[in-house]
């Protein structure tokens, strides 16, 4: 089994995402899943902010429940495995999954037309442009801390940017304490994400 996957370049990521989308594409046209409404633009737009955010949040959950508790059990001389070539790349789509999270998310509020409304969370009043906004809130501040705060110090922390060992080790520690901060934060982004297709929020 794992020789035929092999051979038809499973073992390459780029194969199994070509292929994935190609499966996809032809259930798509086989159920006739597909029509070129605003509706099906709208879903679009939905399912690429999903995917996104499973990136973006599946690896800070990587980063909180995996790599960070684990640390400090590998040997010092398997660290730099960890921190010169996992953590860049992890933090690589972490970030532009992130950004992408918000651009995909942005463009569906516009297109359904609450974009404003989540903005102002609802004006207090309930329902989903409450529900919705509070989440996507929740989503910002959190992505803010991605590119601005996370980032920066973890460029210092794994050594991209020249910094003291001083600083180096304080970088490390702000960056694992916002990322701690955006995991706090993505028990109620998720629950109110879910929560604006599901239940009726009631408001202030």
């Amino acid at each position: 089994m794992a020789d035929l996957l092999a051979k038809i370049g499973l073992d390459k990521l780029e194969r199994a995402i070509l292929y994935g989308l190609i499966i996809a594409v032809v259930l798509v046209v086989l159920v006739g899943a597909i029509e070129m409404t605003h509706a099906w633009w709208s879903f679009l737009f939905r399912w690429l902010h999903v995917a996104s955010g499973t990136m973006w949040i599946g690896l800070l959950w990587y980063f909180n429940f995996v790599q960070i508790p684990s640390m400090p059990k590998i040997p010092d001389d398997q660290k730099p495995a960890v921190s010169k070539v996992i953590a860049p790349t992890a933090l690589f789509w972490f970030r532009w999954a992130a950004l992408a999270t918000v651009v995909t998310g942005l463009i569906l509020a516009w297109m359904n037309g609450y974009l404003i409304d989540a903005l102002l969370i609802g004006n207090g009043k309930g329902g989903q442009a409450m529900a919705i906004g509070i989440g996507m809130w929740l989503g910002l501040i959190m992505a803010y801390n991605v590119w601005m705060i996370i980032w920066p110090n973890q460029q210092k922390a794994l050594g991209l940017v020249e910094a003291t060992p001083d600083e180096k080790k304080a970088a490390a520690r702000v960056a694992m304490l916002t990322s701690r901060f955006n995991t706090m934060f993505s028990i109620p982004m998720l629950y109110f994400m879910v929560a604006a297709q599901n239940i009726q929020v009631k408001g202030f």
